[in-house]
C-alpha cells in the first residue's frame, strides 16, 4: 500500500490542531517506517516509556515491519503528520490490534511538543471510530499509573483498571462515551475519513477542520 493509493487518499484529512498547527492525518503505510524510527528518536524518555512500559532507544527492523505493515482490518493505525514545513514531520500514532473476535489492544502516542493541544484525543476517537467499523467491541491497553492525562480520562469515563505486573489494565468498551463535541464539523469529517468516505482533496478548505 502506497500514500497515493485511492484507499489512503479517501481517509486523508487536513485539521489544525487548538494552536492552528496544520496536521494532516491518514492511514499508516509501509513507507512510514524511516519516520516511526525519527518519531522514536524525537520522544522523551518519559514518553518512551508510557507508551512501551520499558525503556526502548530505537525499533528493530522486525518492530518496524510489525508496526507499519498493517492488514487495516485486525490492525489498523492512524499517523499525523506537522505539515507546516516543507518536510512533513510525523508527530503522532494510534493503532489498534485484534487479539480476540471483537476485542484489540490499543495504542496512542503524540510526540511531547504537541502534547496537550488535543492531538492525543483526536487519534484515539479516530481510531476507536475505525475499529468499531471493523467489529472491535472493546479496546484492552496496559496504562502506566505514572500517566497522569489517561489516568485523569479512565475516572471521567468511570473505567474499571485492575493492576498486573505493574500496569494498569483496563478494558474499554467500544463506542466511546460521547463528547459535547461529537456532532462538531471536525468529528464529522474525522468520522467519514474512518470509513473512506472523504472525496475532498487534502489540502482543501473543504477536507480541513479545527480541533
Amino acid at each position: 500500500m502506497k500514500e497515493s493509493d485511492p484507499f489512503i487518499t479517501a481517509r486523508t484529512v487536513d485539521i489544525r490542531l487548538r494552536d492552528q498547527t496544520p496536521v494532516r492525518i491518514r492511514p499508516i503505510v509501509p513507507d512510514d517506517g524511516p519516520k516511526l524510527a525519527e518519531g522514536l528518536e524525537d520522544l522523551s524518555p518519559r514518553s518512551r516509556y508510557l507508551r512501551f512500559l520499558r525503556s526502548v532507544d530505537k525499533l528493530s527492523s522486525g518492530e518496524l515491519a510489525y508496526l507499519t505493515n498493517v492488514d487495516y482490518d485486525t490492525h489498523f493505525a492512524w499517523v499525523a503528520f506537522d505539515v507546516s514545513t516543507p518536510q512533513p514531520r510525523g508527530i503522532g500514532v494510534a493503532r489498534y490490534a485484534q487479539f480476540e473476535p471483537g476485542a484489540a489492544e490499543a495504542a496512542v502516542v503524540v510526540l511531547d511538543g504537541y502534547q496537550q493541544r488535543g492531538l492525543g484525543g483526536i487519534l484515539l476517537r479516530l481510531t476507536a471510530e475505525t475499529a468499531f467499523e471493523h467489529g472491535i467491541r472493546r479496546f484492552r491497553a496496559w496504562v502506566s499509573p505514572q500517566n497522569d492525562v489517561v489516568m485523569k480520562a479512565l475516572e471521567r469515563w468511570d473505567i474499571e483498571r485492575r493492576l498486573e505486573e505493574g500496569a494498569v489494565v483496563v478494558d474499554i468498551p467500544l463506542p466511546l462515551p460521547s463528547t459535547p463535541l461529537e456532532n462538531s464539523s471536525l468529528y464529522l469529517t474525522l468520522r467519514a475519513a474512518g470509513k473512506g468516505e472523504l472525496r475532498v482533496h487534502p489540502g482543501t478548505t473543504e477536507g480541513s477542520s479545527q480541533a
